[in-house]
């Protein structure tokens, strides 16, 4: 029978999802340069907008229909969201029979609604293509970027999130899922989206900053972050709703959920100081910008992991990704691709790390489900599914997106001009700005100028580029 306890921890865990994605608008926005933070908030708002639409069209169902494909792409019986809600002939497991509400038998015996299993996948949705878009900040058109996600979740997220979320059985009793879950078939193991969500959005961030080239006079003109209380903001809002994205990812207000929950503060807690450390030995400071991105790397490197290691082990995955990312940014440089705000160092480097390590640290006492890793008396056959899967999400959205940018690119264009970069992409492309400096433009005596200037806030500037 339905769970009501489940399905509102399941619920809550969607709303804290979606705070993320304007969470992840704040922490971008105060990255880029002042005449470019109103698109940058704009390029994640649209995601809402735009997969929020198509995830009820046809994305669930190409998420989590039944397979059509060999565990590539899930079927069209959920289209415009059917067969999810109320008595579903053919569809209801028996464990729900009376309620006639189709549900999710997962884990164990109890359901949830498979209306708030959708929802809550929806937000995992929304935000990976808005990741994407810090790849390639300042420099492209709205519609074209608007375009890119309606196209880009339909040909790459949606199948990518039926090989990885969409379990044998999950939807239907006799429901068939993907390739990269099932241990009927691959068998990788990720608890709540390192392939599916970090490493799709880092290797097609990567795939963008390639096709569109650098930005106007990148990297010797410095871009540093306008504000950076806004991306400390962004950041802690990230922390916040990730525990929804993590413990959620359990669907059950239990046990599992406790552990993904605690993995996910003590990891992104040792990333923050494993960066930290990092940028003292190699740039003689800590920075509020290291400390915000650590945070982040520290969430993504856990997500895969969160359900299937010890809280010793999400510290130490946690601690590994806040160097490793923290040396990873500046990869962009040594190869010469604009990664605008180190999706690629971040997002892709610590979307592998934290996959990766769980054919080390993983370990069945936490979830049985899961598998012993090479610290806890397991063999390399996890480790060597776990870059199976990374590897091939990783391809697959690379390959992708490049095509699509190009098709963007060659028909209704995707950059702005040269002109409207140097300008400022908020005045050109939404004829707004963020910040009113009317005060300092009009007449007046000099003192009338000179008390502006004092009672204008002062933009906080970081002392490395982003």
């Amino acid at each position: 029978m339905l769970n009501s306890g489940d399905t509102a921890w399941v619920l809550a865990s969607a709303a804290l999802v979606m705070l993320m994605t304007p969470g992840l608008a704040f922490f971008y926005g105060g990255m880029v340069r002042s005449k470019s933070v109103l698109n940058m908030l704009m390029m994640n708002f649209i995601s809402l907008a735009v997969v929020g639409v198509l995830w009820v069209l046809y994305g669930f169902s190409l998420a989590f229909g039944n397979d059509i494909g060999g565990g590539l792409l899930g079927g069209f019986e959920f289209v415009g969201l059917q067969n999810t809600v109320g008595q579903l002939a053919g569809f209801a497991v028996a464990a729900n029979a009376q309620t006639g509400v189709a549900a999710v038998a997962w884990p164990g015996p109890d359901a949830l609604p498979v209306l708030a299993f959708a929802m809550f996948q929806l937000m995992f949705a929304v935000i990976t293509p808005a990741l994407i878009s810090g790849a390639v900040a300042d420099r492209l058109k709205f519609w074209s970027w608007t375009v890119f996600v309606a196209l880009w979740v339909t040909i790459v997220y949606f199948p990518v999130a039926h090989w990885v979320f969409s379990f044998d059985g999950f939807v239907g009793a006799d429901a068939v899922g993907g390739w990269i879950a099932n241990v009927s078939k691959l068998g990788a193991l990720d608890f709540a989206g390192g392939t599916a969500v970090h490493i799709n959005a880092g290797a097609a961030g990567l795939a963008l900053a390639i096709v569109l080239g650098r930005r106007r006079g990148w990297p010797k003109e410095p871009m540093r972050p306008h504000n950076l209380p806004f991306t400390l903001l962004g950041a802690s809002l990230l922390w916040f709703g990730w525990f929804g994205f993590n413990a959620g990812s359990a669907l059950t207000a239990g046990d599992l959920a406790s552990v993904a929950f605690t993995n996910t503060m003590v990891a992104t807690s040792a990333a923050t100081i494993g960066w930290l450390i990092t940028e003292q030995f190699r740039d003689g400071k800590p920075t509020t910008l290291g400390a915000a991105s650590g945070a982040v790397a520290g969430l993504v490197a856990i997500t895969p992991a969160a359900g299937y290691v010890s809280p010793l082990g999400g510290i130490a995955i946690g601690f590994i990704a806040g160097i490793v990312c923290a040396l990873a940014v500046a990869l962009k440089f040594r190869f010469g691709f604009d990664d605008s705000l180190d999706v690629v160092g971040v997002h892709l480097v610590g979307g592998l790390v934290g996959t990766l390590l769980i054919g080390f640290f993983g370990t069945t006492s936490v979830n049985s489900l899961g598998a012993n890793g090479l610290f806890y008396g397991g063999d390399a056959t996890q480790l060597g599914k776990q870059a199976i899967a990374a590897f091939s999400v990783l391809l697959y959205s690379f390959i992708l997106t490049a095509l699509l940018a190009l098709l963007i690119k060659y028909t209704m264009g995707f950059r702005v001009s040269d002109e409207d970069e140097v300008t400022g992409i908020d005045e050109t492309e939404h004829a707004e700005t963020a910040y009113d400096f009317s005060t300092l433009r009009g007449g007046g005596t000099f003192s009338g100028v000179h008390s502006a200037v004092n009672a204008a806030p002062v933009a906080v500037t970081a002392s490395k580029e982003s």
